[in-house]
C-alpha cells in the first residue's frame, strides 16, 4: 500500500512540474545568446489578464537591441515606433541615428485573439549589443478585460524572485560563448 501511495505522490508531483510552465509569466525560447550576433526573439504567452483573452503585445526593446523586425502573425496587425536614439551607431557603413524601440501585435478581431487557456508566440530580430550583461525586454500584455504590465526589475542582479510582473531577461553572453543565433 505504501509503494502505490509513493507512486501517486510521485505521480502528482510530476504532473505539477510539467504543469507549472502553463502558469509562467512571458518567456524568451532562448534567454542566452552572444553579443554582437543576430537575435531572433520568440516570445512565449502562455495566459491571458485573470482568465481573460490577448488582444496585445507591446515589446519595448532595450537600449542596445538594434534593426528590430517583428514577424508578422496571421489574423494580427503589426506596428514599430522608431525614435531618435541618444547614442547612435554604425550599421553597414551608415550613422543610424534612430531605430526601432518599441514592437506591438494587435488581434485583428475578436476571434483573432488569444484565448486565455492558449499558448503562442511572438517573434522579432534584432542584432545584439557588442557588450555581455543583462538585456531586459518590458512587455505590456493588454486583454479583453485587464492588461498585465511585465516590466518589473530587480534592484541589483538578475534574479527575478519576488517580483509580481517581472520582465524579460535576455542574458547577452561574452562573443563566443554559446551558439551563434540568427
Amino acid at each position: 500500500m505504501r509503494f502505490l501511495s509513493a507512486i501517486k505522490n510521485i505521480a502528482l508531483c510530476a504532473a505539477v512540474a510539467v504543469a507549472a510552465p502553463a502558469f509562467s509569466h512571458i518567456s524568451l525560447a532562448e534567454g542566452q545568446a552572444p553579443a554582437g550576433s543576430n537575435y531572433r526573439a520568440v516570445f512565449g504567452v502562455s495566459h491571458g489578464c485573470a482568465g481573460s483573452a490577448t488582444t496585445g503585445l507591446e515589446v519595448r526593446l532595450p537600449t542596445g537591441f538594434q534593426g528590430a523586425k517583428p514577424m508578422p502573425k496571421a489574423g494580427w496587425t503589426v506596428a514599430t515606433r522608431v525614435d531618435k536614439l541618444a547614442a547612435p551607431y554604425t550599421s553597414h557603413g551608415k550613422t543610424v541615428t534612430a531605430d526601432v524601440t518599441l514592437v506591438s501585435w494587435h488581434a485583428a478581431s475578436r476571434e483573432a485573439a488569444l484565448a486565455d487557456a492558449h499558448y503562442d508566440e511572438f517573434v522579432l530580430r534584432g542584432k545584439l549589443p557588442a557588450q555581455a550583461g543583462p538585456l531586459w525586454f518590458k512587455v505590456l500584455q493588454t486583454c479583453e478585460s485587464g492588461r498585465n504590465d511585465w516590466s518589473e526589475l530587480p534592484a541589483t542582479g538578475t534574479s527575478t524572485q519576488g517580483l509580481t510582473s517581472p520582465a524579460v531577461l535576455l542574458d547577452v553572453l561574452p562573443d563566443g560563448a554559446g551558439q551563434h543565433h540568427h
